[in-house]
């Protein structure tokens, strides 16, 4: 087969460039808490959560991903919280598949979902990503670039539809927020 070029433009900051088109679809890009812990910031921006379920050791939620033995267990989740394999600075999008997940249904189940996401895992464009060992990997992949949304011919949109409301990508490098700060009896 022939060779597919990468088709690179120089970006100068590929977190600024995943950041804009991040919010063009609906999604935040944050910075990680200077101080505290991940938990800390994630519970300070959903306060009326009442079950958040993590995939990532780096984030303790109030349910253990463990503990789901089906995917509809996850109906009831309010934040998900998952690191991502990697970002694409082109398209805003993070990369994800059932290792992320656990559950593939928490991406989609949740009511807000957080994404982890090391600033040095953003390839510039999806012809880099389709390079990614983890789609060679993955039984299941997806690219997510904001809330869910649906538009009608008039061009109404609505994001929050029929999936996640929001989507908030925590610029975090792996391993960052290992330490959850979280108190065992402050459990919900």
């Amino acid at each position: 087969l022939p060779e597919v070029p990468a088709f690179d433009r120089p970006v100068a900051s590929p977190l600024a460039a995943f950041a804009a088109a991040l919010a063009r679809m609906g999604g935040e890009l944050v910075p990680a808490p200077a101080t505290g812990s991940l938990y800390a910031f994630i519970r300070a921006r959903f306060p009326q959560a009442s079950v958040i379920c993590s995939a990532t050791p780096e984030v303790e939620g109030t349910r253990s991903i463990a503990s789901v033995h089906h995917p509809a267990e996850l109906e009831d989740v309010d934040v998900g919280v998952v690191r991502a394999a990697f970002g694409v600075a082109e398209t805003g999008s993070v990369w994800l598949s059932e290792r992320e997940f656990v559950f593939n249904a928490l991406g989609f189940l949740s009511q807000h979902l957080v994404v982890l996401l090391d600033p040095n895992a953003i390839v510039p464009n999806l012809h880099h990503a389709y390079q990614h060992r983890g789609f060679f990997e993955a039984r299941y992949a997806v690219f997510m670039t904001g809330p869910s949304a649906t538009a009608d011919i008039e061009g109404v949109l609505i994001r929050g539809a029929q999936g996640i409301r929001t989507l908030t990508v925590v610029a975090v490098a792996a391993g960052a927020g290992a330490t959850t700060g979280f108190d065992r009896r402050t459990r919900t």
